[in-house]
């Protein structure tokens, strides 16, 4: 790494410190319910109006329930907007109704925080789908993963009563109250601040139609050809039969884009206004905006880790955590960033210096170190936003990205999952301790049986079998093979990446598949809901079980959960545990990849 790549992330990360502390004591205030009495007296109304009662506590599977019927109908919502966006208002493109399998994953996609696109933004969503469908949608998944959060760190904090040793009966908090809250007291205050500051900096935010300008210069381009039947022809060898055509004009989409893109950092959506996403100018048009969107990822996920130290009595909790992830990516971001920045030897052939960097695929504006620490970001934290195209990545680049969402999405994560993910990960980790010095593992003065490990086993294993067995079934089949754009093993890549990306809510595609299809949105759409909810409702029930546990007090032979050796025990779990199921797929790709440079 260069010294101005070293800068780059260590302004980041003081940065990320500054933002995370205030705001983790807001969100500990609002997981424990201490708000000022203004707040109080305008949720009182909607409470009312809703038939709530926000400080009744409910059971884990109460909970579950009530997160489960509002995203399957906030999906519903999103897949029915889409399907009659042709004949709804705010449509100035005039754009036609979304294909039903396009529309299913759409709908699945924005309702579980993966925000998958196979699509381009602004030719396909009109202005009202945009805003009402899936900014609403940015919106309501993250206050989704951020209450699953608070049910379990409100499960750690509890005391327990005497007797109760069945885990249904640990309240874990109200989710209409849980949903509310961090709906209108976060996610909403903070979004309108950033769309503000965006706005200012240059990203649009309006209602004008598509404007069509005069290029400088004239742009030649081949054309694809359409059949009699409006299929694409293909000529003998299977390749598109296209036609040169020239233009100089170019038609520049319009919206409202600044809300859309603060909200889809924040709350770890990723989902993109435009087909580029955040290399867009429009979504992303300065440095500050793009250091600022960076940030914005991974303050929530970030300051949730303080939250937690601060609910549950012990900071150092908190720190324990937060050192955990920020350990694994600073080092995900110097392996990334150094590759980048060394080039592809192969190009030596061709005259080409590999030291200048691999250039292909980034935002000239922002430079390899920005467009590297970005992948690495937006993949950590579940986000699924870009700036550089993954599939250009270098191998070792790719391998990374890949490897951040494998990890199960825990270093920082998606806002609320991060912390969740991490912390299941925590309680394996203090059994291992356990099993290796003959004591019942405790965590927080919880102690950890064989239910509790039952569910983190089932939460733990479903992203795996949902990303290979997806992968499997893809290359096995024709439908799956015929969306590859590159043979051998980026190919392979490529679909890994895809189901990688689906299961663990990230959204990000390495670009080069083409996805947008019948087989692929129908079975990304199913593993992103999977990915989400199959993990969710373990989490829930763990919490809901520890919730009902009495809080034992510390003695000589608790294993300290706070120091630098269990920090080293976590990562260790993590990337033992997390990583090593995917390890002989990650061989057929991106590593085999990484040895054809060289051989």
């Amino acid at each position: 790494m260069t010294a101005a790549a070293w800068t780059l992330l260590a302004v980041f990360l003081g940065l990320l410190l500054i933002l995370a502390w205030p705001l983790g004591r807001w969100l500990a205030a609002l997981c424990e319910g201490r708000m000022p009495r203004w707040i109080a007296r305008i949720e009182a109304p909607l409470y009312r109006l809703a038939g709530v009662e926000p400080n009744a506590s409910m059971g884990w599977m109460g909970y579950a329930l009530a997160l489960l019927a509002f995203n399957a109908l906030g999906a519903l919502v999103v897949y029915g907007l889409q399907r009659l966006q042709a004949l709804l208002p705010l449509n100035p493109a005039g754009l036609p109704a979304v294909s039903g399998d396009s529309a299913f994953n759409t709908a699945l996609s924005f309702a579980t925080n993966t925000n998958w696109q196979g699509y381009a933004g602004e030719s396909t969503m009109s202005y009202l789908t945009q805003m009402l469908a899936l900014t609403v949608q940015n919106f309501l998944s993250a206050a989704t993963g951020i209450a699953v959060a608070f049910a379990l760190i409100r499960g750690f904090a509890a005391r327990g009563e005497a007797g109760r040793r069945s885990a249904r009966f640990g309240a874990i908090g109200n989710a209409w109250a849980d949903l509310t809250r961090l709906t209108l007291w976060l996610l909403l205050p903070l979004s309108f601040v950033l769309a503000i500051v965006f706005v200012g900096q240059g990203t649009i935010q309006n209602f004008d139609g598509y404007k069509t300008v005069t290029t400088i210069e004239a742009t030649v381009y081949q054309d694809p050809q359409n059949g009699p039947d409006g299929q694409p022809l293909k000529d003998a060898a299977g390749n598109p039969v296209t036609k040169e055509a020239t233009t100089q004009t170019q038609t520049l989409p319009m919206g409202p884009v600044a809300s859309q893109e603060a909200i889809k950092m924040l709350g770890t959506n990723g989902g993109g206004y435009f087909n580029a996403n955040s290399a867009h100018p429009f979504e992303n048009p300065t440095a500050l905006t793009n250091l600022l969107q960076m940030l914005a990822i991974f303050a929530i996920p970030a300051a949730l880790c303080l939250a937690f130290g601060q609910v549950v009595g012990d900071r150092r909790q908190g720190w324990a955590i937060l050192g955990a992830m920020t350990a694994i990516f600073v080092v995900g971001v110097i392996v990334a960033t150094g590759a980048e920045q060394a080039g592809n030897p192969l190009l030596a052939a061709l005259g080409v210096d590999p030291s200048s960097g691999n250039w292909e695929g980034k935002d000239l504006r922002f430079g390899i170190a920005a467009s590297a620490l970005f992948a690495v970001v937006t993949t950590a934290a579940s986000c699924g936003a870009v700036i550089a195209m993954h599939d250009s990545l270098t191998p070792m680049g790719g391998l990374v990205t890949l490897v951040m969402m494998q990890l199960g999405e825990v270093v920082f994560g998606g806002v609320g999952s991060g912390l969740y993910g991490m912390l299941v990960f925590a309680i394996l980790a203090v059994f291992i301790a356990g099993l290796m010095i003959g004591r019942t593992p405790e965590y927080l003065g919880k102690k950890i049986e064989v239910y509790e490990m039952k569910l983190i086993a089932i939460a733990i294993l479903v992203t795996p079998i949902l990303v290979l067995l997806g992968t499997a079934v893809a290359v096995s089949v024709e439908a799956g093979r015929a969306g590859i754009a590159n043979p051998g093993a980026h190919g392979f890549s490529e679909i890994l990446y895809a189901f990688t990306s689906a299961a663990n809510n990230n959204g990000s595609a390495f670009a080069g598949l083409s996805a947008n299809t019948p087989f692929y949105n129908t079975m990304l759409g199913v593993a992103t809901w999977l990915g989400r909810f199959a993990v969710m409702v373990p989490v829930l029930a763990i919490a809901g079980a520890l919730a009902a546990k009495q809080r034992l007090p510390v003695t000589a032979g608790t294993l300290p959960t706070h120091g630098p050796l269990f920090v080293v025990l976590l990562i260790g779990t993590v990337l033992l545990v997390g990583l090593l199921n995917y390890v002989p797929a990650l061989a057929l790709g991106p590593i085999v990849e990484q040895l054809m440079l060289w051989k």
